[in-house]
């Protein structure tokens, strides 16, 4: 479990944030909807601080992290992050010869390690790329960045001139980690950097991450659909569902203690740390509604358990039901939901 520090410094400030596609059929493209993929999310991140985004696929989690750092622009809300210099500037809003300059303090490790590499393109220049972007390196100080980012990843330097696809999935995956670190960013968005691994290497994985970010003091936005894998590392844990944000709450105390029913379910799919432990596992019945067309009310009371009439009828606010603990549900404050038995420390 990640390390709980005192009050930290916030580097990042995200208030209403949407993003909308527009939905177009035919030969000629008509508008006839919109894809509400993120639909108003909030939340603060601190310095050095670890947030797991957790839900089904379709929930809009890859979608916060492309939005946040301009890969889209966002339909509305503000990106608030500090920069290094002091100054706090919206990432929504400003143009992209200033994001370009941004681009060194937010990176992104992107989910398929095969995909992700350029296959024509040997071990040093994937790794070099953003130093040469950013013109942060030339000549000699290029070879020996890149020597420094393949040892900080658990890579021989010797093999900087081999290409992709001589190197296992976690090798490439530890190749992306370097490339994404190689102008000292200060966030990280990771999405689902390890779904595409092998049991064994996710847990080589996600053990660099940890070291790289006590080490490098990283901050980072860890995207995944296992619990499982991202109460290991994470401070607090976001859970979204139809793009919106439904639950968001320190990691221990959101798997002991959930407030939406559908956090109850995901975290009843955790295996418990004792297996003698029996956990009541929750089978949610049908599929994610289409953000093109979300559910009247609470976008989830077509598949919850305890939907009552004013679920279909009106949508719930986001509320606090305890310190640091917030829940998007009419009766947040009245159930009792099953969480882990156990939590590891």
């Amino acid at each position: 479990m990640a390390a709980k520090n005192g009050k930290r410094d916030i580097i990042l400030k995200v208030n209403d944030l949407k993003m909308h596609f527009p939905l177009r059929q035919g030969m000629l493209q008509r508008r006839v909807g919109t894809i509400k993929a993120v639909d108003g999310v909030s939340f603060e991140l601190g310095e050095q601080e670890v947030m797991g985004l957790v839900g089904e696929s379709g929930c809009g989690k890859t979608t916060v992290g492309r939005a946040l750092l301009r890969l889209y622009d966002p339909t509305g809300g503000e990106v608030l992050f500090h920069r290094s210099d002091g100054d706090w500037v919206d990432v929504a809003k400003i143009s992209q010869r200033e994001m370009k300059d941004l681009r060194k303090e937010m990176r992104m490790i992107f989910q398929d390690p095969f995909s992700s590499l350029n296959p024509r393109l040997t071990v040093k220049d994937l790794i070099a790329e953003p130093l040469v972007i950013h013109k942060a390196a030339s000549g000699e100080a290029i070879t020996e960045r890149v020597a420094e980012l393949m040892e900080a990843v658990g890579l021989k330097p010797a093999y900087m001139g081999r290409y992709p696809h001589e190197f296992s999935g976690g090798q490439r995956q530890r190749i992306g980690v370097a490339r994404t670190l190689a102008l000292n960013p200060r966030l990280i968005v990771a999405d689902e950097p390890v779904s595409a691994l092998d049991v064994s290497v996710q847990a080589q994985v996600l053990n660099l991450l940890q070291t790289l970010k006590d080490e490098l003091r990283l901050t980072f936005i860890f995207i995944s659909h296992d619990l499982s894998v991202v109460e290991h590392i994470c401070d607090k844990i976001a859970v979204m569902y139809v793009g919106k944000l439904v639950e968001l709450a320190p990691t221990d105390e959101l798997l002991r203690n959930p407030k939406h029913p559908y956090t109850e379910a995901l975290v009843s799919a955790v295996p418990p740390a004792d297996p003698l432990i029996k956990m009541e596992r929750i089978i949610l019945e049908g599929d994610v509604p289409s953000p093109a067309n979300p559910p009247s009310g609470c976008v989830f009371h077509p598949r919850c358990l305890y939907a009552k009439d004013i679920c279909q009828e009106e949508a719930p606010p986001l509320v606090n039901v305890a310190p640091d603990h917030v829940a998007r549900c009419h009766f947040a404050d009245e159930l009792d939901l099953q969480g882990v038995v156990d939590v590891a420390e």
